[in-house]
């Protein structure tokens, strides 16, 4: 086999996007490109190729520049090959090597789409996949493996909820939790609005983001990086972008002829048990009303998300939600939308991309975690996070070094979208 540090466009996307198993937007020659003004990354497209002149493995490497002169590697969710076939991951990883140290770096970081093993919805492990074998050869030829972490301490999460598409959506929605299923048979009982596909719905994107932000006290990017998101990548029918709206008025109509109708009913009961279940219902509502009625818009955003598609496969990538009307469900219906859209497109799987290994109730977490568990997807465990380490004094002191700097930025992007 020939290590080729230079595919060529058409070649090397045929190859990743029609890979059965292994096609990912973040190995597509879109993510490169985008990465390259978005990221200030340096992407470079190599591969393997056999006698025949055939690929069988491809990588789209990340290159970022470190000070003194110095950069890494960067492969996220790559390599793209048959991961049981370890002379093709050898010869790639020589490859690679040879490659990186021409370009002065001092390692490659690897992060591969590739199950550890089987987990029941509550994190368990049951008969299936088991690749500990994969993360001993790894380790074998020189990866230095970052650990099993639970949360969101490396460049991808290592823990998400894929739904098999395949199935149908009637069979999607039988396999969803009571809870989730409960809210969709309501349907859209409120009207709440559902659009898809304009850039113009960045803004109101970007406002749910930044409320999402200072909710749960997480960093986020630049309106420009999602704009940039959508724009480049969805020109290649690669992203969408869905947003949910109240119409304050219809929503505002819809409730109180609820209300009228509820309280028509009260004279009706005799069982004491009966009107103050009825008097609980109509509490709510008012107090539903009435959170409506301070709403300043005709239009409030309540939730966005803006998806990749790549291959058999979307992603729900980036979301937010409006931190009030929380009870009007905006992000259920959202996802329905989402998963819908990917079955009749012909998608295989959508991948609700990222959470936490079993959360307790406590943690800031638990929320996300448990709606995408409810979706009623696989709970999929990665093998995480690898190191080729080419040099290892160079490498130790990035190393120290790389965290702080990251800690002090990641403040800094906080305190930043708070002041917006």
């Amino acid at each position: 086999m020939k290590f080729i540090d230079n595919l060529e466009k058409d070649e090397f996307e045929k190859f990743v996007v029609n890979h059965k198993t292994k096609s990912h937007f973040l190995q597509s020659h879109s993510w490169g490109d985008f990465c390259k003004v978005n990221k200030h990354t340096t992407p470079y497209y190599v591969g393997l190729k056999d006698d025949k002149n055939k690929i069988v493995a491809a990588a789209l490497l990340l290159q970022r520049n470190l000070p003194l002169k110095y950069s890494y590697f960067y492969c996220p969710r790559g390599f793209v090959c048959d991961y049981s076939n370890h002379d093709v991951i050898k010869e790639l990883t020589d490859g690679i090597k040879k490659f990186a140290k021409s370009k002065k770096a001092i390692y490659l970081k690897i992060d591969p789409d590739v199950k550890l093993e089987t987990l029941d919805l509550d994190g368990n492990k049951i008969d299936g996949v088991d690749n500990f074998e994969l993360v001993n050869y790894l380790k074998s030829i020189g990866y230095k493996h970052l650990g099993f972490n639970k949360a969101f301490e490396h460049n991808q999460p290592r823990y998400t909820f894929r739904l098999d598409l395949t199935q149908g959506i009637d069979s999607i929605k039988n396999n969803f939790h009571s809870t989730t299923k409960k809210v969709i048979n309501k349907g859209n009982q409120y009207e709440l609005e559902v659009y898809k596909n304009d850039e113009k719905y960045v803004d109101d994107f970007y406002k749910t983001m930044q409320e999402t932000a200072e909710r749960e006290n997480i960093s986020i990017y630049s309106k420009e990086y999602y704009l940039n998101f959508y724009k480049d990548l969805h020109k290649d029918n690669h992203s969408d972008i869905y947003i949910v709206y109240l119409n304050k008025n219809k929503t505002l109509g819809i409730l109180n002829e609820n209300l009228n109708e509820l309280k028509s009913n009260q004279s009706n009961l005799t069982s004491d048990n009966k009107k103050k279940e009825l008097q609980n219902q109509i509490d709510k509502l008012d107090k539903l009303i009435s959170e409506i009625n301070e709403v300043k818009e005709d239009k409030m955003v309540l939730s966005s998300i803006i998806t990749a598609k790549y291959g058999n496969k979307v992603w729900t990538i980036h979301g937010g939600n409006s931190s009030s009307l929380r009870s009007l469900n905006s992000n259920y219906l959202i996802y329905y939308e989402i998963i819908k859209d990917a079955v009749s497109e012909g998608y295989e799987t959508i991948d609700f991309f990222g959470t936490s290994f079993n959360p307790s109730q406590d943690d800031p977490e638990y929320g996300i975690w448990l709606f995408k568990k409810r979706l009623g997807g696989e709970y999929t465990e990665f093998i995480g996070e690898f190191d080729y380490v080419f040099k290892k004094m160079t490498y130790s002191l990035f190393n120290l070094l790389i965290p702080i700097r990251r800690k002090l930025a990641k403040r800094k992007n906080i305190k930043k979208n708070k002041q917006k």
